[in-house]
């Protein structure tokens, strides 16, 4: 009995890490550029954040173009009619499975990133163990000026600032302004405004504004108290 439990953890031993997750395979439906559907399965891809449909980015002369559509149509383009697998990371947001997804045995997030479709969402990257990865495909989507590394980036995504960081920036860090998305529209919140404090920016759709003129450029407006 002992040779035979001692076979058995070596077997386990020697197993890939993802060999014990749940996998999920198929040909994708592309919901944005961050996110999929498989089998009726929603899948979120982890460390990266795409941006939003209706979010306009800024090509290097100011002319504002629609980054959101255009994502979303670049990885249609990259994914249409191709087998997908994908490995549950175990988490869960907004009642989606955050996973990992490979083409050919390649990360997609990181052909996402490097076409220029996504970026690097450095909390959850580093988080997942693709921090180093994903910001080496950052940095050859930006040397190639592809998609939204071709402008002014928008601000980082609320939720993607690494723990630490965002209790320095509510601390006094420069980069303090709260950008909340809610049915009022797009809307930024001072230090010391009465709603600053509820402001959760842990939830999708949020930005940290270093001042007031980078939050106006980007289309968010002062919160009246």
């Amino acid at each position: 009995m002992l040779r035979v439990c001692s076979f058995f953890v070596a077997l386990m031993l020697a197993m890939p890490l993802w060999a014990a997750t749940t996998e999920i395979a198929g040909v994708p439906r592309v919901i944005d550029a961050d996110t999929l559907d498989i089998g009726g399965t929603r899948i979120r891809l982890g460390g990266i954040d795409a941006p939003e449909m209706a979010e306009t980015c800024y090509h290097a002369d100011g002319r504002g173009w629609q980054c959101g559509v255009w994502a979303t149509e670049e990885a249609r383009a990259m994914l249409d009619g191709q087998r997908l697998r994908c490995v549950d990371l175990g988490e869960r947001t907004h009642g989606r499975v955050v996973g990992r997804c490979y083409l050919g045995g390649q990360d997609i997030a990181t052909l996402l990133i490097e076409a220029g479709a996504a970026r690097v969402c450095p909390r959850f990257a580093q988080e997942q163990g693709r921090a180093e990865s994903y910001q080496a495909a950052e940095a050859r989507g930006q040397a190639a000026g592809a998609g939204i590394f071709g402008g002014p980036l928008n601000p980082l995504a609320g939720f993607c600032v690494p723990r630490g960081a965002a209790r320095q920036a509510s601390a006094g860090n420069t980069c303090n302004i709260k950008g909340n998305v809610s049915q009022n529209g797009r809307i930024y919140h001072m230090p010391g405004q009465q709603f600053y404090a509820r402001v959760n920016m842990d939830k999708p759709g949020v930005r940290w504004f270093c001042s007031e003129a980078d939050a106006r450029a980007a289309g968010w407006r002062r919160a009246r108290r």
